[in-house]
This record gives C-alpha cells, sequence and structure tokens, in this order.
C-alpha cells in the first residue's frame, strides 16, 4: 500500500464520484478505478457501493476514511515540522486548548518553556474533541480543555476541578448576593452553540436543566470576548469558569453562585502509550508545578 493509494481512497470518498475525484486529482479516471481496486484488494474489504449515481462508503470504508485521514494528517505534520526544525533548529512543541484555560496558569507554563532557546512553541486554539483528533494526527503534543473524551489512543488527566462563576452586568440586582441557578433561569442568558459531542455549552445548560428551570437564551455566540461584550452591553449573563475573572471588563461584575459544588473540569490529553521524550517531562514538571500553586492557592 502506497501514500498516494491513501490520497486517492480519501478523494473518492470525498466526492462519492470517480470523475469528480479524478479531475481533482488531476489524473485519468481509469488508474484512479484501478488504485481503488488495488486498494480494497489489499484491504480485503469493500471500501464502496457501486451505484448507478455514484459510490457510497461501506461501514468499513468510514472507518477506513476517518483513519486514512489520521495517517495523511500525521505524514503532513511530521513534514511541515521536519521543515521547520531543519530550517530553525529547534524542536517543535504544540499545544492545544480552549480560550477559557488560557485566562489562568497556562501562560505561565508558555513562557516557561519558551525560555528554552531550542523550543518552538506553537499554540492551537482546538475545542476538546478537536484536541483529540489533533493528538492522534500528530498536530499536538497535549491538550488542555474541558470535557471527557473516551478515546482508545488518548489518556486525559484531570488537573483540578474549577469553580463556575456567572459574568453579569455592573448594576444588575443580580449582583446583590451570589445568585442561585433559579434567579439566574429568569434573566435572559448569553449561550455558547452545542457541537457534536459534549462540550462546555453542554455542562452549563445542563446545570439548569437538571434543576428543571428553563432558560431564556437572549444570543448565541462562538467566543468568550463576545459574550462578556454582550454582557457590559447589558444583554444578559453568561456562566465562565472562574479562571476568567482574571479578565477585567467594564461593564462586567463577575459573581459566585450561591448554590454548591458547580463546577467544570480542567483536563490534559496526551497521546498514549508515548514514552514523553524530553520536552514533555520538562512540559509536564512545570505543570505539576503549576497544578500544585492553584490546589493550594498560591496564585502568581
Amino acid at each position: 500500500m502506497e501514500l498516494r493509494h491513501l490520497r486517492y481512497f480519501v478523494a473518492v470518498a470525498e466526492e462519492l464520484n470517480l470523475t469528480r475525484a479524478a479531475e481533482k486529482l488531476f489524473i485519468a479516471q481509469p488508474p484512479l478505478t484501478r488504485a481503488i481496486k488495488q486498494l480494497e484488494e489489499e484491504v480485503g474489504v469493500a471500501l464502496f457501493i457501486r451505484k448507478p449515481r455514484g459510490l457510497v462508503l461501506t461501514t468499513g470504508g468510514e472507518y477506513f476514511l476517518e483513519q486514512a485521514r489520521q495517517i495523511l494528517d500525521k505524514i503532513a505534520a511530521t513534514v511541515s515540522d521536519t521543515r521547520r526544525i531543519a530550517q530553525h533548529r529547534k524542536t517543535v512543541f504544540s499545544i492545544g486548548f480552549v480560550p477559557s484555560v488560557f485566562y489562568g496558569q497556562l501562560p505561565l507554563m508558555v513562557r516557561r518553556l519558551r525560555r528554552n532557546k531550542n523550543l518552538e512553541i506553537i499554540l492551537h486554539e482546538l475545542k476538546t474533541r478537536e484536541q483529540v483528533d489533533a493528538l492522534k494526527a500528530g498536530k499536538i503534543d497535549i491538550g488542555f480543555g474541558r470535557v471527557r473524551i473516551e478515546d482508545p489512543d488518548v489518556d486525559q488527566e484531570l488537573l483540578f476541578d474549577e469553580p463556575i462563576i456567572a459574568a453579569i452586568p455592573a448594576g444588575n440586582p443580580l449582583t446583590r448576593h451570589p445568585p442561585s441557578m433559579k434567579e439566574l433561569s429568569e434573566w435572559p442568558m448569553i449561550t455558547f452553540p452545542s457541537g457534536p459531542g459534549p462540550n462546555f455549552a453542554d455542562l452549563t445548560q445542563g446545570l439548569f436543566h437538571r434543576r428543571g428551570l428553563r432558560i431564556n437564551v437572549m444570543q448565541q455566540v462562538n467566543d468568550l470576548q463576545t459574550a462578556l461584550s454582550l454582557v457590559a452591553s447589558d444583554m444578559g449573563f453568561t456562566l465562565v469558569p472562574e479562571q476568567v475573572r482574571r479578565l477585567n471588563r467594564e461593564g462586567v461584575d463577575y459573581m459566585p453562585l450561591e448554590d454548591d459544588n458547580i463546577s467544570v473540569p480542567v483536563i490534559a490529553s496526551r497521546r498514549r502509550g508515548e514514552n514523553p521524550n524530553a520536552v514533555m517531562r520538562l512540559a509536564n514538571t512545570i505543570l505539576d508545578e503549576l497544578v500544585e500553586n492553584r490546589l493550594t492557592g498560591r496564585y502568581p
């Protein structure tokens, strides 16, 4: 099996049409058809169902497509990093993160890693599900997220549980005392869109649903900064992790919740079964220290 077989297969799987796939690959259709047939013979299963109007992936084909994409992504990342390392003579260390964890001590970790002049630190803003995929594809070396993702190729470590607080328009009656979930449910809420798999939006909205409370969603936004801007504009409140309190925003008051033990995890994700190299060992040492600072209340 050659890499071209994987590239050809992915193109055909995305187009589900041999003619269009051949045009996309800038090759003639007959050699593409032969390559797909050779691939199916080598794998030992049919990857496509041939129909009069095109192709349909089999169950095996759907699985093979996911794996082929990861292999090609890994190769592309490896080639890119190799060129960068050769050019700069540096080791590349890539970190994935969700924005809400970057208001705590993660910047300190990045700063301390960057003291090593032989390291090039690359940051990728990714949702937790995207971090898992990026780890498997070799795009990142470690990820920091908020939700549990079950995957046999990725280890997830709970660093600590972080309280959830409410970001409320300054001067709003809700700022007179720590609001309850019931009180919050009576006000307009700014939320983040849900997507496939668990995410922060599911976690926060689930806090209300599990208590039998309905919420009045005023607006859905894609990023934290926009949400806080709408809060400052008196459009409603939003729920955020406690670290966000460090982001001082005019017109926004941060309030603890009356309800106890409402928190969201901070999770580190790494590739499973991989022996840590010197850079990862350094990152883990720094991370252990920063987590200890967090748990004991010693903030920088």
